[in-house]
């Protein structure tokens, strides 16, 4: 690259609606996080991913060329800056090339879940209208290939494998760069042109919501909002070229993109999960120092630590039923800034060898911290990892702000909160309790929607979270509940859902919970249960039963987990105590259209899907 490394870009003043910067060369657009984290890092490990059982490597300079080319080569099929290419991949080096690539080129990215049925692809493609669209590869461009056919915008499909045989319009991704190499050749100046072009307060990029409630928005993302995000959200974690990082979830959501600038801005080394079922075993290989998941994935590795126990035999299960006390008790103690006795000492160093080592061993045993949003994360949970030496940081925010709006961190923290705002941005409670935020990160708006835009914002500019929560005195906040999602029983009770659902979800034989009840004369459940704890369940008490249909049908099953419901739901007011529930053979998942891409529930999905059911429960009201 003539005159090495970013050496076209012109460094801009800084955003006087950023704050101060944390350092002098702070960037102001992401071109600039890539260009100055390859020339202060160099890294020869910037990106990892695995092929054929070898896990192989781009380097810091590769990532900023092979980017460079992307963008001139989107440059030579007639994009400008501010046209729209979409991304519809899972995560790999390719997708973070395309994104770089993108922003180099000044084009806005629209990334996709490789999740979403056609329709939805169909939709967000005809709302923001991609002149590009790049693509896994032939199987992922078969299942969406109705959606693409006659689509009137897109005018090249750009394949990171491989091009399909029936893809009209179709090249491969190096023969993308290729392009991009030889515009190169004949314009070596016309990268730092379109580099310097780029504005701050430009778009970056669209972000279709998951709509948990209705029709998915496109939500207009800057370099200053994402930027300060990136910054302001890393202030109080010393980052210092010395992670290692694994990405597991998907990059079409703003949380794990964000953090994937973060690895880069920092200088980490960023691997990326071979895939959802290989997270075990690549973390083992990687032995992150570093971890960005949801909640989901923390109760996940619980319940088969807890499942494995169960199986083993008698004496382990209390022995791994002790530690987890052992760990509640210990963390509680510290989180209240007292010191343990040397009684508690003593017993959580025997269940450390015990049981806590094995679950840092999950984690690959070098784990610095991890950090967790998206869905609320209950206090259990929390307790547990914390007690068994792993520090979970829980943050709070959203698509719209880019995503952190507060966050705990290894300086202050809270048990049950969402941490303090962040650098920048401020945090207030409305009359009626919902959250309004002000700050550099808050989007510019959903893309074609000026009603909606103009519907979450304050008169005096601040932005309507749509959840309930409160501050304490030491500025920590608390979140209570989707404002959307309180319902109100037909007795005029206002209900808070995530609430009771957390409380459900704490027994160890209910995988998943969902509270119905609007509009109804009490509120009900719909549960999925822990099959696997039940089929130990089942052995221990001599029942004949193994399917989950069977169990979902057996008295005996009913029994257990009304039992479970009412032992884990005792400080309940009586208005919201559950009367009924229903056991659900199939647990609620992301292909099945139940859940968002983090895991929170769809509830109009889920009302819709399993009417039925529902109806049931309320036949003689």
């Amino acid at each position: 690259m003539s005159g090495g490394i970013g050496s076209y870009l012109i460094v801009r003043p800084h955003s006087p609606k950023r704050g101060e910067p944390l350092t002098a060369d702070e960037p102001t657009t992401l071109p600039g996080l890539f260009l100055s984290a390859a020339l202060r890092y160099d890294r020869a490990d910037a990106l990892s991913y695995k092929r054929d059982g070898q896990w192989l490597h781009i380097s810091s300079r590769q990532f900023v060329e092979r980017s460079e080319n992307i963008a001139l080569g989107l440059c030579s099929l007639g994009l400008r800056k501010g046209d729209r290419a979409a991304i519809l991949a899972a995560n790999s080096p390719e997708w973070t090339l395309s994104d770089a690539g993108c922003q180099f080129a000044g084009v806005v990215d629209v990334p996709l879940y490789t999740t979403l049925a056609p329709a939805s692809v169909r939709y967000i493609l005809d709302d923001s209208g991609p002149k590009v669209l790049f693509i896994d590869n032939a199987a992922a461009y078969e299942r969406v290939s109705e959606a693409i056919a006659g689509q009137p915008t897109v005018e090249k499909i750009v394949f990171f494998d491989p091009p399909a045989a029936d893809a009209a319009n179709a090249i491969s991704l190096a023969e993308l760069e290729s392009l991009g190499a030889a515009l190169r050749a004949q314009e070596p100046e016309l990268i730092g042109r379109l580099v310097n072009a780029i504005e701050p307060d430009d778009t970056a990029t669209l972000i279709y919501t998951s709509g948990t409630t209705g029709e998915p928005k496109g939500v207009m993302l800057t370099h200053t909002n994402l930027i300060s995000n990136v910054v302001d959200a890393a202030e109080k974690y010393s980052f210092e070229g010395r992670d290692r990082s694994l990405s597991v979830l998907p990059l079409s959501h703003v949380f794990e993109r964000t953090g994937m600038y973060v690895y880069l801005m920092y200088g980490m080394s960023v691997h990326y999960a071979e895939s959802i079922d290989k997270v075990p075993d690549n973390l083992q290989e990687v032995r992150p120092t570093i971890f960005i998941g949801v909640p989901r994935i923390f109760e996940k590795v619980f319940e088969k630590a807890r499942i494995k126990a169960a199986r083993s035999n008698p004496i382990r299960e209390r022995i791994f039923d002790w530690a987890i006390s052992v760990a509640k008790e210990y963390a509680s103690v510290i989180e209240r800034g007292e010191e343990p006795t040397v009684s508690l000492t003593a017993k959580h160093n025997l269940a450390d060898v015990l049981v806590y080592s094995k679950f840092r061993d999950f984690f690959g045993g070098e784990l610095r911290f991890c950090i967790t949003g998206g869905a609320a994360l209950s206090d259990e949970i929390y307790l547990i990892f914390t007690g068994a030496g792993i520090k979970i940081m829980q943050g709070y925010g959203l698509t719209e702000t880019s995503p952190v709006i507060s966050s705990n961190n290894p300086q202050f923290k809270r048990l049950g909160s969402v941490g303090r705002p962040i650098r920048n941005v401020s945090v207030r409670i409305a009359e009626d309790g919902e959250i309004e935020v002000s700050g550099p990160g808050v989007m510019s708006g959903y893309y074609n929607k000026p009603a909606e835009t103009a519907e979450v914002f304050c008169g005096d500019g601040w932005f309507r979270t749509g959840d309930i929560g409160d501050i304490d005195d030491d500025g920590f906040l608390f979140i209570t509940d989707r404002k959307k999602e309180l319902f109100k029983t037909s007795g005029g009770k206002y209900i808070s859902p995530s609430q009771i659902e957390q409380m459900l979800k704490a027994s160890r034989f209910i995988s998943q919970a969902v509270l119905i009840g609007n509009g109804r004369k009490y509120p009900a459940a719909l549960i999925v249960p822990n099959f696997e704890m039940l089929e130990s369940y089942a052995q221990h008490k001599g029942l004949e039963i193994s399917t989950p249909a069977e169990f979902c049908d057996h008295p005996r099953i009913h029994d257990l987990i009304r039992r479970q419901i009412e032992s884990h739901t005792t400080d309940l007011g009586r208005w919201e105590q559950i009367k009924r529930f229903a056991l659900l053979e199939n647990e609620l998942t992301v292909e099945g259209g139940e859940l968002t891409p983090t895991l929170k529930v769809k509830r109009r999905v889920v009302d819709e899907k399993y009417k039925a059911a529902i109806d049931a429960l309320y036949a003689d009201q």
